[in-house]
């Protein structure tokens, strides 16, 4: 799972249009595109020309907020979210600068990364289209390595951060990728066992979604103290539960590509320990099959009590993280984190979605 595009649902942007997230949002929609043409432009002095591509345009918070532009705010939601977070928090706008640059490169190291574990071929970076995904892949690897280090260089020599700072963020951001990653990699060879659902949300939804989150806190950690620091560590759990959120949400939506690679996944453990007779037995049939993957339809076809079950986990997860946000003095009303859980899916989900969640 990455920092992956949501909010494809026109009801869900409607939704939070009516309610005015959108607007509120604005400054901090323009922060985030700043913070990608800063990253777009220092990319031309680490990488040669021929390795690069057309530069795509970055809107505005007017074009990203209009229809045709909302692909921006898909795509970098969480990142958006994030320094509307830290802002409520009260981080000064210099170091929020340097967290939203920090977070792009976040998320296009684990896009990369995660490229390379499920054979996807996704990119943040204008790269020229060099042969081989897998290279594309570690290309875009190292060149985010390359444009972090350069973002806390600048950060440095704005005297927003030292060195001691410096080099204490880098080691905090690889650890915590590295503890992200030894989940991932513990999958490589597919998985036998199927945990409970309460032992896997702990095991493996709060690392894979949770901990994936808490990255944006790993520079917060280290460079605000007073007041601030104690509420940035308060606010950390709460937006570790909304990643725990979206990775239920997404092993919903992912459920036939888990099946066929025989990864984790909460539904499957739902099923497995929790499911009617008819379900454990369809779940029985599915696993011993020769098919890489089951045909699409499965979970609103065969599966659609356990589906339930595990949704109504998610909402439970958001609705803890609005509510502890809410006390920390965020904005957003905690009694809309149903309709944000139930919305932050990728294209292929928002159908998936919407039958779970509709009356019959």
């Amino acid at each position: 799972m990455t920092l992956s595009p949501v909010f494809r649902s026109a009801t869900a942007v409607r939704l939070l249009r009516e309610q005015g997230v959108w607007q509120r949002l604005a400054p901090d929609i323009e922060a985030q595109a700043d913070a990608v043409r800063v990253l777009y432009a220092d990319l031309k002095e680490v990488l040669g020309v021929e390795f690069r591509g057309e530069e795509p345009h970055v809107p505005t918070a007017a074009e990203a907020l209009a229809p045709e532009g909302l692909h921006f705010v898909q795509e970098y939601f969480f990142l958006i979210l994030f320094r509307s977070i830290f802002a409520s928090l009260g981080v000064t706008p210099e170091r929020l600068r340097l967290y939203a640059e920090l977070n792009f490169c976040i998320k296009g190291t684990i896009t990369a990364a995660d490229n390379l574990f499920d054979d996807q071929d996704k990119s943040l970076l204008p790269l020229a289209p060099v042969a081989g995904a897998r290279f594309r892949s570690i290309l875009q690897l190292m060149s985010f390595e390359r444009l972090l280090r350069r973002t806390l260089d600048r950060g440095q020599h704005a005297h927003v951060l030292d060195g001691a700072e410096r080099d204490a963020i880098l080691r905090a951001l690889l650890d915590r990728m590295a503890a992200i990653g030894t989940l991932e990699g513990s999958e490589e060879g597919g998985v036998d066992d199927i945990p409970t659902p309460e032992a896997m949300v702990e095991a493996v939804h709060r690392v894979r979604g949770g901990a994936l989150f808490a990255l944006a806190f790993a520079a917060p950690r280290v460079l605000e103290s007073g007041e601030t620091a104690e509420r940035v560590a308060a606010a950390e759990p709460a937006v570790a539960r909304l990643g725990t959120a979206f990775q239920i949400v997404d092993d919903l939506t992912d459920f036939e590509f888990d099946l066929g690679r025989r990864s984790h996944n909460l539904l499957t453990s739902q099923i497995h320990h929790h499911g009617t007779e008819a379900e454990k037995a369809a779940l029985a049939r599915l696993r011993a099959s020769d098919r890489i993957e089951p045909e699409p339809g499965v979970v609103e076809d065969l599966f659609r009590d356990s589906a339930r079950a595990v949704l109504e986990r998610a909402y439970e997860e958001g609705r803890a993280s609005f509510r502890a946000l809410a006390d920390l003095g965020h904005w957003f009303d905690a009694e809309f984190a149903d309709q944000v859980v139930h919305a932050i899916v990728g294209l292929d989900g928002v159908a998936r979605m919407e039958a779970l969640s509709s009356a019959e």
